[in-house]
């Protein structure tokens, strides 16, 4: 049994007290004035004072755009989003019909061009292969200690997938190149099989673990593997392909992408790199962000009655704006970017499908709803904020109602998102290892005091 389990109740007591204590202390040894971030012109976040991001590298694999620059002033303009210099709405209009849209992505992202027919059916058969697990990986590491959250989960299997790979340590762009293809391939499965384990041992739910099959989409398999009737329609296939391609890649400085670049600068194993990402990936203030928004929309479907209401949601809305509703964090989630001003191209891409998808499910109610707190929450938060900087919904506003009308549990929002960013992360350590920069490691500035040692006895 574990220790705390043999402690009386006194001396728990007596630990909480010190525990306190060494909170009390640790808060006030690190609270630094925040004045000096102001005085020594920190870049906290690696932005500017205007929100913009400092330059700390180069890349070719994707660009984000928000704004104009019309005489040295940012002059707010239709997002757009390039993958490897190929707008992301193009991209997508031109995969209309297609079953891999999203390993169409993939290519592009890693090896900087649009495949051709036989390029695509040898990338395909490539992928095919590694699209498996060993029944050994699946018993001895997803199975055992398994995860209420399936992010840290990924990154447990991630790490150990180290030990089954017989050159793990080589850093070869070739060698990089088959791991980051094989992590791609089976990072699904590692996802949707530790979702299961969890509903298992956890909850006391049927385990059923299912192989992918050959010749279908990444997107097919996940719903396949996650469906015990393993039925999904052609819409559903679509609409999750589309998903994974909008969520695939966003530039060097996101935080999960500027982390791969930041460990893959080290000269550290793909497996760590990988880790570390899925790590940044989790938060709330990243990829987490969607399971966020998901509550919050959860939350004002319980707390209005007529959803139609304009008025009756846009009170609500305030009320959360006020931080007297939801999590009283100010903050309505789905709503603002640090990039996008007008529009954000992935939201808009997103919207039409999740449209589509609630018009066949019969759940255009919900859909109305949604586009009345986009529209509502459009105007409020800079009438609150008293700016005159436009706000408007980001990928993650839509991105759960969609998963939640594909039956995909909560518990996977971010996980998918981890899944389709991993082309992206993928090319970006590509990127990173052949240009053979320097070591990542910007500079902190040391604004404590030097003092003395004083023996325990004197002090």
């Amino acid at each position: 049994m574990p220790k705390q389990e043999n402690m009386k109740m006194e001396d728990i007591e007596e630990l909480k007290v010190d525990m306190d204590i060494l909170e009390d202390e640790l808060m006030h040894s690190h609270r630094i004035d925040p004045n000096l971030y102001l005085e020594y012109d920190v870049k906290r976040g690696l932005r500017d004072a205007n929100g913009k991001g400092v330059l700390t590298g180069l890349t070719e694999i994707s660009d984000v755009s928000g704004y104009d620059l019309v005489g040295g002033r940012k002059i707010p303009s239709e997002g757009h989003l390039y993958y490897q210099g190929i707008d992301i709405c193009d991209l997508v209009a031109g995969m209309k019909g297609r079953r891999y849209g999203f390993e169409e992505a993939i290519y592009l992202l890693m090896f900087g061009k649009l495949p051709d027919k036989k390029e695509m059916e040898r990338f395909q058969d490539v992928m095919f292969e590694l699209e498996s697990l060993s029944n050994r990986f699946v018993r001895d590491v997803i199975m055992k200690a398994s995860n209420q959250n399936i992010m840290n989960a990924m990154q447990r299997c991630v790490l150990t997938l180290y030990t089954y790979d017989e050159d793990p340590e080589n850093i070869s762009p070739r060698n990089v190149l088959r791991q980051s293809m094989d992590l791609i391939a089976k990072l699904p499965l590692i996802a949707v099989y530790s979702y299961h384990a969890y509903r298992h041992f956890r909850l006391d739910e049927t385990l059923f673990i299912r192989n992918p099959e050959k010749g279908l989409s990444l997107a097919e398999n996940i719903l396949l593997m996650l469906r015990p009737d393993r039925q999904y329609t052609e819409l559903e296939a679509r609409v999750l392909d589309i998903a994974l391609i909008l969520h695939a890649e966003h530039g060097g400085g996101n935080n999960s992408s500027f982390t791969t670049r930041v460990v893959s600068s080290s000269g550290t194993d793909t497996y760590s790199s990988v880790a570390a990402s899925i790590g940044s990936l989790k938060g709330p203030r990243h990829g987490g962000a969607n399971l966020k928004a998901q509550r919050m929309f959860d939350d004002i479907k319980e707390n209005v009655k007529d959803w139609s209401n304009e008025g009756e949601v846009s009170d609500y809305l305030q009320k959360i704006l006020d931080k007297k509703a939801f999590d009283r964090s100010g903050l309505i989630y789905g709503m603002g970017h640090a990039v996008y001003t007008l529009s954000d191209p992935r939201e808009i891409i997103l919207k039409k499908f999740a449209r589509s998808l609630a018009e066949e499910k019969g759940r255009m109610e919900e859909f109305a709803l949604y586009d009345l707190i986009e529209r509502t929450a459009k105007k409020l938060i800079p009438a609150h904020r008293n700016t005159f900087k436009p706000v408007c919904a980001n990928v993650d506003f839509y991105s759960g109602f969609v998963y939640t009308m594909l039956g995909i549990p909560q518990e996977l929002f971010t996980p998918l998102f981890a899944i389709a960013r991993m082309p992206g992360w993928s090319a970006h350590r590509l990127e990173e290892l052949i240009n053979a920069g320097k070591i990542i490691r910007p500079a902190y500035k040391y604004v404590g005091h030097h003092t003395k040692y004083v023996p325990l006895e004197e002090r």
